[in-house]
């Protein structure tokens, strides 16, 4: 099953975390990014990649769900 969801990258304590379309545990794409050490965070997502991926099946995790509906 493909799903949007969050890779984490970033140092111990100082997150920072890539929005990727994966099948288990393949990253496909990386559609964005997300900043939570920002004040306010920072999240790039590009929206026109999402709505293909979804279109075409993808199902998105609840915190990327919550994430861009905050972009909105």
């Amino acid at each position: 099953m493909v799903k949007i969801r969050l890779q984490r990258q970033g140092a111990k304590k100082a997150p920072f975390y890539h929005i990727v379309v994966a099948d288990s545990r393949k990253v496909i794409e990386k559609i964005g990014t997300y900043n939570p050490m920002t004040d306010p965070a920072t999240i790039v997502v590009d929206k026109e990649k999402v709505e293909a991926w979804v279109k075409n099946g993808a199902k998105m995790t609840d915190s990327v769900k919550a994430l861009i509906e905050k972009t909105k």
